[in-house]
């Protein structure tokens, strides 16, 4: 937004600040294009990174755009976790965030029991004079540097999630345990519990949001019920376990835990779909037959009692002894898995032509030891059994997104939405990818969704899948909660939304909420619009910081585990290129390191940009993305959370 006073240009917009102290604030359109104005350490007036700020344009150079920042509008964060420092009697946190580019002055009498050396959660109180440092309290101390408890809370904490839950909300929810499931909670419901029922989840779950249930009609004809834990029924309206959930959006899943939205007695306990138990839940229920096709749906409060937990492992391996008896069933719940696989590869087959993209990223996990030490990485494997899961939850919640919107523009609704990708971003793309020697068209400015997959499908087996991938995934928009429906481009589905997981989703709640209403007849007010919006902000923004904070708590453990490897090799596969040298991603573990110009000693490399390759000035030898080399691990920093390699 850009607003003119005399010969003064005045914007906002969000600032991202480099490692180096300088600003940037996009500001978008085509003129600047690459072009967002620079504003130097002198000018940030204590920006921080992340910030909504106002800026001031500098009179137009020969150089790059700079400005100054004339206001902060609104803040990101203002808590930081570090190592407590003591120099000439004063104690200063040294931030772990390596965009916050100064200390933070902590007075001794709000050091909270805090000595120097300790790593400590420090908040902001005041900044009011760029000259200075900002001055702090202590809010947390998280223990010794490298402890694995204080640093990923130091991560959940950066990022905006307290380790713990406030008393008055555990409190409240002990209370809604205690009364339990009683008679009354069954009256209107319809009743499952004598249909097979059973969940499919990660064998280190210990909350079930969703289980299927399977009932054969007719030869080839089948109900499909996906049943979700009803947790509406319990966290209510304005309760402070409800606004607690509101305001985290999400639980954060950590290496090595789980920071939950709701208090563990619901979201392990009463809310969970837990074998063997009756529980209470909010169902979408299809009739389908033999090629999927949806004949008829149900949606609506019921009971349920699931009676086996599978793991994705378990139901993989019932999968695998179905096939090689050629089709043949041991058990209903072998049968139920079956038919349901054979269901789910034609949903996924339909949503494929449609347009969706295949963007199924491969992940690791770690094996810790006793004291949260790295000592095995592992591959996550992403068989059958995880894709059956995920193709009926995604029937599921497109088909729920259908039946809440608003007719007629009436009414308010909740949406899970995936713009398409920005014209810019594409071409980027088709750029990098033509500089790997694929052939790419451009159509109306974007490359062709089934072009995008046959190219992944192309490249499997292969060293640059993973880089490509991620190329593919970052030239994407992100998806977000929002009120207004623009449709889902990755999904291709005209209608999506989150009704799936609400005991760790809050927008879940709120569409389970949603549904309730409008089977009941009841309309939601289009004056709550901007409620609605404003929680679909926060959860949006909530889930980018869960994922960021799991993020950093994967690299720290992939940092952790090298840092015990110095000087043993490696096979890696070359990530990135850059001027200053070239990331390897070891293949195993996925630990990403670079390894330095500098240190390649074999000939004097020049970075071309126009192909995305180092070459090599005397032998002509080219490092290219998706080549296959051998590294040795130089260096790690834990603080910075870096690696550094070298070639073998």
């Amino acid at each position: 937004m850009t607003k003119t006073n005399g010969r003064t240009s005045r914007l906002q917009g969000v600032i991202s600040i480099s490692s180096k102290g300088t600003g940037y604030v996009a500001i978008g359109g085509d003129k600047n294009k690459g072009q967002d104005p620079e504003i130097d350490f002198k000018h940030l007036n204590t920006a921080l990174h992340g910030d909504m700020v106002e800026i001031i344009l500098h009179p137009k150079g020969k150089n790059r755009q700079t400005a100054e920042v004339s206001k902060i509008i609104t803040r990101a964060k203002m808590g930081f976790a570090g190592i407590l420092e003591k120099e000439n009697g004063l104690f200063f946190l040294k931030p772990d965030d390596t965009k916050m580019y100064t200390d933070i002055i902590v007075p001794e009498s709000a050091l909270a029991g805090a000595v120097s050396g300790q790593k400590v959660f420090v908040k902001i109180v005041s900044w009011k004079d760029p000259r200075k440092v900002p001055e702090g309290i202590v809010e947390k101390v998280l223990g010794a540097p490298g402890d694995n408890n204080a640093e990923m809370e130091a991560i959940a904490m950066e990022k905006g999630f307290a380790a713990t839950l406030p008393d008055e909300v555990e409190k409240e929810a002990h209370r809604i345990k205690m009364h339990g499931l009683k008679e009354a909670d069954y009256a209107g419901r319809r009743d499952f519990r004598k249909i097979l029922t059973f969940t499919i989840d990660p064998d280190t779950a210990k909350d079930f949001d969703d289980a299927i249930s399977f009932k054969q009609i007719e030869k080839e004809s089948y109900e499909i019920g996906i049943h979700i834990a009803d947790v509406s029924h319990y966290v209510k309206i304005g309760s402070a376990t409800d606004m607690e959930a509101c305001e985290r959006g999400t639980s954060v899943y950590l290496v090595d835990r789980t920071i939950p939205m709701l208090p563990e007695v619901l979201s392990n306990d009463l809310c969970s779909l837990m074998p063997y138990r009756d529980r209470l839940t909010m169902s979408a229920v299809f009739i389908l037959d033999k090629n999927a096709h949806v004949k008829s749906s149900w949606f609506g409060k019921t009971i349920i009692h699931s009676q086996k937990r599978f793991t994705y492992e378990e139901a993989e391996v019932a999968l695998s002894a179905t096939r090689r008896r050629g089709g043949n069933h041991e058990g209903r719940f072998e049968k139920a898995l079956s038919i349901l696989n054979n269901l789910a590869k034609k949903l996924t087959k339909e949503r494929f032509s449609r347009g969706a993209i295949s963007l199924d990223q491969e992940e690791v996990k770690f094996v810790l030891d006793s004291k949260g030490v790295p000592i095995k990485v592992i591959k996550k494997e992403r068989g059958d059994s995880n894709r059956l899961i995920e193709e009926f939850m995604l029937l599921a919640n497109k088909r729920v997104a259908e039946i809440i919107t608003p007719k007629k523009n009436k009414g308010v609704s909740i949406y899970r939405v995936h713009d398409l990708p920005s014209k810019e971003k594409m071409v980027d793309l088709a750029f990098f990818l033509r500089s790997l020697g694929h052939k790419i068209t451009l159509r109306d400015g974007l490359i062709p969704t089934y072009e995008i997959n046959k190219l992944l499908e192309s490249l499997e087996g292969k060293n640059e899948k993973d880089t490509v991938h991620r190329a593919v995934i970052r030239s994407m928009a992100k998806a977000i909660y929002s009120t207004v429906n623009i449709g889902h481009y990755g999904l291709a589905f005209e209608y999506y939304t989150h009704f799936t997981s609400p005991i760790r989703r809050y927008p879940d709640i709120i569409v389970h909420r949603l549904l309730d209403d409008y089977l009941k007849g009841r309309k939601v007010s289009e004056d709550k619009v901007h409620v609605f919006e404003a929680m679909s902000r926060l959860a949006s923004d909530q889930e980018k910081r869960a994922a960021d904070a799991e993020r950093a708590s994967i690299k720290y453990k992939q940092v952790e585990y090298m840092s015990h490897r110095l000087g043993k090799i490696f096979n890696g596969v070359v990530s990135g290129i850059t001027e200053w040298g070239m990331y390897v991603e070891e293949i195993e573990t996925k630990c990403e390191g670079l390894v330095r110009v500098r240190d390649m000693e074999d000939d004097f490399y020049i970075y071309n940009e126009k192909k995305l390759e180092l070459l090599g000035q005397r032998g002509k030898k080219r490092y290219r993305l998706g080549d296959r080399v051998k590294i040795k691990v130089r260096s790690v920093d834990l603080e910075k959370k870096t690696i550094d390699y070298i070639l073998v």
